[in-house]
């Protein structure tokens, strides 16, 4: 009977100490929140919590950091660590013509479609990281339409990725869907990169945006927000779905990534029009 008296304390012991320490840790993740949104403007509460753990938790591991503030101490304190931390955290991944048959579809459908109704369009390459979306988009136009220059907005909220989208210049497995014709065309080859010519570069207007927090522009004949949203809650995927709808204008349409399927929206006013590409009525 001592004994299991005993063992019965012990075990409330044990279970005070593990909520102390899931209130502690709990605690330790609310002030990284919001201390990294005061630097950052990057909301994690629109981020998937046990995914977004996850992640930075194995960052903190490589550092050698025990907490979540003292993670945040050091990104901090270390510009250099910082960029790597947001560049990690914002999935800086993307290639020219991504899921080429997607893309393809895009060219002899989609875009055709939409210069039918208007002769210029305004195009929205949303979360566009290198810069290789919206250049895709460029040259798909400069074929199509060689003499109309079109208005391709490409946002991302990493100022540093856009810095390297401007520059323009690419790995050959950033350029691995690319047909050799386009890479030839647009391409110059040098010192094991590949620089983008100029007049594709200037059809391409780059802006540091926020899609969770800032306002969006309006009018948009196409929207592509491809593999951006992989870990934000269905809540804030809803909200900006929604919010993309507002933003185009009626007959637009948009894109969104292979895993991104929109399960409701009709919901949200969109129509089904080609699988992921829904388009405002």
């Amino acid at each position: 009977m001592r004994a299991c008296r005993r063992k019965s304390k012990n075990s409330v012991k044990d279970i005070i100490g593990l909520e102390d320490a899931s209130m502690s840790n709990e605690k330790d993740w609310d002030n990284f929140k919001q201390k990294l949104f005061v630097k950052s403007t990057i909301n994690l509460n629109d981020y998937k919590p046990n995914q977004m753990q996850r992640r930075i938790g194995n960052l903190m591991t490589r550092h050698g950091a025990t907490s979540y503030m003292a993670f945040f101490d050091m990104i901090d304190r270390n510009p250099k660590l910082y960029k790597d931390f947001i560049d990690f955290l914002t999935i800086n991944v993307t290639e020219f013509f991504r899921t080429p048959e997607k893309f393809d579809e895009l060219e002899k459908r989609v875009i055709p479609d939409l210069l039918g109704k208007s002769s210029k369009l305004s195009i929205w390459s949303a979360g566009c990281s290198i810069g290789a979306e919206p250049y895709s988009i460029a040259m798909i136009l400069s074929e199509l339409t060689p003499n109309t220059r079109h208005r391709i907005l490409a946002s991302d909220l990493d100022v540093e990725i856009l810095g390297k989208a401007k520059k323009g210049v690419y790995t050959v497995n950033e350029l691995k869907n690319m047909p050799s014709a386009r890479l030839n065309k647009y391409f110059r080859h040098s010192d094991g990169n590949y620089y983008l010519n100029d007049e594709i570069k200037s059809r391409v207007e780059f802006q540091r945006h926020n899609l969770l927090l800032d306002k969006f522009d309006s009018g948009f004949d196409l929207i592509l927000c491809r593999n951006v949203v992989i870990y934000f809650t269905e809540e804030a995927k809803d909200a900006l779905y929604r919010r993309f709808f507002a933003a185009l204008k009626p007959g637009g349409v948009l894109f969104v990534g292979g895993t991104e399927a929109i399960l409701n929206f009709r919901d949200m006013g969109f129509q089904s029009y080609l699988p992921f590409f829904y388009r405002k009525p």
